[in-house]
């Protein structure tokens, strides 16, 4: 029975002397194995967005390059030499996914040393005073590296949302709040409030309320668009106003009573 590795060490011998693709297409599926376990491991210490599958094609390239310059005069076991090849390939792959630069990172890392530190110490969230004193900065240094960390710390929307409550698998952006949204809750309050207050009004009246509030139109322009003096359009605001106000009392005394 062959021994396999007299097979791939005569495998290895053939390829330096020839170099011929398939052989050495039989040398890389013969050390896959290392590139996907470096990938899985560095991919444990990483983001889930961040796909393994990526950090494996990235380690192939430095498998490739460690098969091209590999010397197999030197006595020295390919693992060996692979391994750091390989690592380092995705390293640089991570790099050049990462659009924050290395510095800034460093710095934002330092800045969050320097808090935690101080937390421990004081036994309280420390002040930007203090955090300042500690990294041996001034306050405006201090706020460059405060809006620094916040650009680091950006997360992907499609990361996974750890639920406690939930069996169902769940995104950041599906939990994500819209500040900009308007809760339907409310909508609906403001236009029941928005019917209460208008019912029983002219269209004058309307008009009036919708262009003053709504529109932001003055009390003149109000006047010129209805064909109305000034005078008499806040007049008539004012008498709008004393009305609805009767009516909101009058509405929240009726409920009191229910």
């Amino acid at each position: 029975m062959a021994d396999p590795q007299q097979d791939i060490e005569q495998v290895w011998r053939e390829y330096k002397e020839c170099g011929d693709r398939h052989l050495r297409n039989r040398l890389m599926e013969h050390y896959l194995p290392i590139v996907r376990y470096t990938a899985e491991r560095l991919s444990a210490k990483l983001p889930s967005e961040v796909d393994v599958d990526d950090l494996i094609s990235a380690g192939i390239f430095g498998l490739l390059d460690a098969i091209e310059a590999f010397d197999l005069t030197r006595g020295v076991k390919f693992e060996t030499y692979c391994s750091p090849r390989v690592r380092g390939a995705i390293l640089d792959e991570l790099r050049a996914m990462d659009w924050v630069p290395r510095l800034v990172r460093s710095r934002a890392q330092k800045l969050e040393n320097a808090t935690k530190a101080l937390k421990a110490e004081l036994g309280r969230l420390p002040s930007d005073a203090e955090i300042a004193r500690r990294l041996d900065i001034d306050r405006d240094e201090l706020e460059k590296m405060l809006r620094d960390a916040n650009t680091v710390s950006l997360i992907s929307l499609s990361r996974k949302y750890q639920d406690q409550d939930s069996n169902r698998e769940l995104h950041e952006i599906d939990v994500l709040q819209d500040r900009h949204g308007e809760d339907p809750l409310v909508a609906i309050q403001k236009r029941d409030l928005h019917d209460f207050l208008m019912n029983g009004l002219s269209r004058t009246e309307r008009l009036i309320i919708v262009l003053y509030y709504y529109e932001q139109l003055t009390m003149k322009e109000i006047g010129v668009v209805l064909d109305l003096s000034e005078s008499r359009v806040s007049q008539m605001h004012s008498g709008i106003l004393a009305r609805l106000m009767r009516q909101l009392v009058r509405g929240g005394q009726l409920q009191y009573e229910r």
